[in-house]
């Protein structure tokens, strides 16, 4: 790993590089690491025709960890995406992000659109936070990490699920340092998202996905959708937000076609997905 440093803090952000050709920033989810994109996949399909640029989120994976709340606010996570852009003098990249990771993507792009070539968001949220995480976990879930710590956390997530959490999430998450995660998660309750107006003005090619299931972001990410002029959405079947990035053939299958219409200089609205329309992917 390779680290860059956040001009605004001094925090260290742990990086990546893995590939040749365009860049290709991607940015993982919650609790978990840059590992999920070789763990799904995504790197051995991807990095013979894109630098991939693997990020360890602030507060995650081998990034350093803040035990701060106000260490998390969404423009130092920014900042941080853009120190790493910056060490790697890159002056432009597509970006990929998953849940918190789409999250920042979708704010990077309203910040800085010019270090963008186009943008992908899987299972995001424009939303403001507040209760988000006890949606997408448990009520009360910051409360039992601060106070009881990650067994506790995933036991009481696991009852509250429909389905098992798998043990490639559970060892995930109980690499997380407990205490950093949970001022992750109170500084999140506090983000106020992106307003209409705002993802309005966003002109990027825009591609969003979300699973069928996830029952905490599908109406969340249609409405990103629905603002951004142009942007398609994929709805990937029988999927809910634990399990969509998962599904990783799936999600290639849309997600590569995207990206290589737009390093042809083709206009992504040719490529099959037509502008502002909703597919399910088969």
């Amino acid at each position: 790993m390779e680290y860059a440093t956040n001009p605004i803090d001094g925090t260290r952000i742990a990086y990546r590089a893995i590939g040749n050709g365009q860049p290709l920033a991607l940015l993982h989810g919650t609790a978990l690491s840059s590992a999920i994109w070789r763990g799904f996949g995504y790197v051995g399909a991807l990095k013979d025709r894109y630098q991939l640029v693997l990020i360890d989120l602030r507060g995650h994976g081998r990034s350093d960890k803040p035990r701060i709340a106000g260490d998390y606010s969404m423009n130092l996570m920014v900042t941080d995406v853009l120190a790493v852009f910056d060490a790697m003098g890159i002056s432009s990249t597509h970006l990929m992000g998953y849940s918190l990771g789409g999250r920042v993507s979708l704010s990077l792009t309203t910040h800085a659109p010019h270090r963008l070539k186009s943008v992908i968001v899987g299972g995001g949220s424009s939303r403001p936070q507040d209760g988000v995480l006890d949606e997408l976990f448990f009520p009360g879930c910051v409360d039992t990490l601060t106070n009881e710590g990650m067994s506790a956390f995933l036991d009481q997530w696991g009852a509250h699920r429909s389905t098992p959490i798998d043990s490639g999430t559970r060892i995930a998450f109980e690499s997380n340092d407990a205490t950093a995660l949970a001022a992750y998660m109170r500084q999140s309750g506090s983000e106020p998202g992106i307003d209409d107006i705002t993802l309005g003005a966003i002109d990027l090619p825009t591609l969003l996905f979300v699973g069928s299931e996830d029952a905490e972001r599908f109406d969340d990410t249609r409405h990103i959708a629905q603002m951004i002029p142009g942007a398609h959405l994929v709805i990937i079947p029988g999927r809910d937000h634990s399990t969509t990035l998962a599904a990783s053939s799936e999600v290639l299958g849309i997600v590569a076609p995207f990206l290589s219409a737009l390093d042809r200089g083709a206009d992504s609205r040719r490529q099959g997905l037509n502008e502002g329309k909703t597919l399910i992917q088969e």
